[in-house]
């Protein structure tokens, strides 16, 4: 007895410390990301143009550093072990950050630790995934609770960015930063586990195991989810780009309220996420996603035709059902589409959502510029059905 009291304690420290590592390691994140550009505006002393020069060659580095991570990981790498390096390499960056202005070193040596930083998350993502597996948990519920950290820290780090910077000089926010990033490592080298690579490896069908392992752009399963996910975030990100100056310049109302509007949505997020994964089961995971995506085509159908405060508030509900059930859901869902290759599943994931960020930022900042805020909108709305198209023609896969 007291040998299973002992494992079911070792367990639940586990879990404990998934959650907690990706809280702060999502703290962290959330801590510098929003306040980059007035950084670079205001301390740099950059132009607009290499504001946006900085975000693009940021966004391909990442892609590219933790594509090669992932690559390694699946091969031979101990994810605990790169998770760890990767918050040190956060620690580098964020030191970099904290104390340098010249606009040369922070896209040359800053954006390479950036990049080397971003893949610590899908790590401890497909770190979960094995550990959830190797250990008979719920994977998807399992997942679940861990995204939900990511929310939560998404819901406080923003505020806390701006309190920082503001109140107490960038300086102190990057150091701040830092300081997460060394919990993190300390939490992880005590309390996360080593798990063996790919516990899944029993497959029904030999055309299965064909399918996990063939080169990527040869799985039209995954290059179609890849495509849904970018055309998604594109979407999303295209909203929360532009939504501040479409709030103010356009509908004229409050300036507190795209923060409002953002914060409504992330803790929604956070109980949907929690709720999509036990819905799995029953629904799967294909449905889940169909009807995210659909949620997301009626968040943009609402935002076209309405424009007072209450509609916004009330719209936000379409948006954390959207966010919420493919943030939590999509990640999986790579996952057991590639079994053999966790790591590779979970950046290409995070990998569309960094495709993102460059496709919204050029078609936001033209858009707006040549035909006003309003077409945003309807160009969203356009990317959300190409995304769901894209969606119902990857096949269905049996749940994990």
């Amino acid at each position: 007895m007291s040998t299973i009291s002992s494992f079911r304690q070792r367990q639940s420290t586990i879990f404990i410390a998934f959650l907690f590592s990706t809280f702060i390691i999502g703290i962290a994140g959330a801590l510098q990301s929003p306040t980059l550009s007035r950084f670079l505006s205001y301390e740099v002393n950059v132009n607009e143009i290499l504001v946006g020069a900085f975000y693009s060659v940021n966004a391909i580095a990442s892609i590219i550093g933790s594509f090669f991570l992932a690559k390694y990981s699946d091969n031979k790498g101990d994810r605990r072990n790169i998770v760890i390096f990767c918050c040190l390499m956060g620690v580098t960056n964020s030191i970099i950050f904290a104390f340098v202005r010249h606009y040369s070193i922070l896209i040359t040596l800053g954006v390479l630790f950036s990049a080397l930083t971003s893949a610590a998350m899908p790590q401890i993502f497909a770190l979960a995934r094995e550990y959830a597996v190797k250990t008979g948990r719920n994977v998807v519920a399992f997942n679940s609770l861990i995204r939900a950290q990511l929310s939560l820290a998404w819901v406080i780090g923003p505020p806390l960015s701006f309190l920082l910077a503001i109140n107490y000089g960038f300086t102190t926010m990057y150091l701040s930063a830092m300081t997460m990033f060394i919990i993190a490592i300390v939490f992880i080298a005590i309390f996360l586990p080593s798990v063996e690579k790919n516990p899944i490896t029993k497959f029904d069908n030999p055309n299965d195991l064909y399918a996990a392992n063939q080169p990527l752009l040869k799985n039209k399963n995954v290059v179609f989810l890849f495509l849904s996910t970018v055309f998604m975030w594109t979407a999303n990100m295209m909203y929360i780009i532009d939504m501040p100056l479409y709030v103010d310049s356009v509908l004229h109302l409050s300036d507190a309220l795209p923060g409002q509007l953002m914060g409504l949505a992330a803790g929604i997020e956070i109980p949907i996420m929690l709720i999509a994964g036990f819905l799995v089961p029953y629904l799967g995971k294909r449905n889940l996603f169909i009807i995210a995506i659909i949620c997301g085509a009626l968040f943009y159908v609402g935002i076209i035709l309405f424009s007072s405060e209450l509609a916004l508030f009330v719209l936000q509900l379409f948006n954390a059902l959207f966010i919420g059930i493919v943030a939590n859901i999509g990640i999986i869902y790579f996952q057991d589409l590639l079994p053999t290759r966790m790591g590779v599943a979970s950046t290409l994931f995070n990998n569309g959502m960094t495709c993102s960020v460059i496709l919204a930022g050029m078609i936001q900042g033209f858009v707006s510029e040549e035909y006003g805020h309003e077409v945003i909108y309807k160009i969203a709305l356009s990317m959300i059905v190409i995304s769901l198209l894209f969606c119902l023609l990857v096949k269905d896969v049996k749940e994990k």
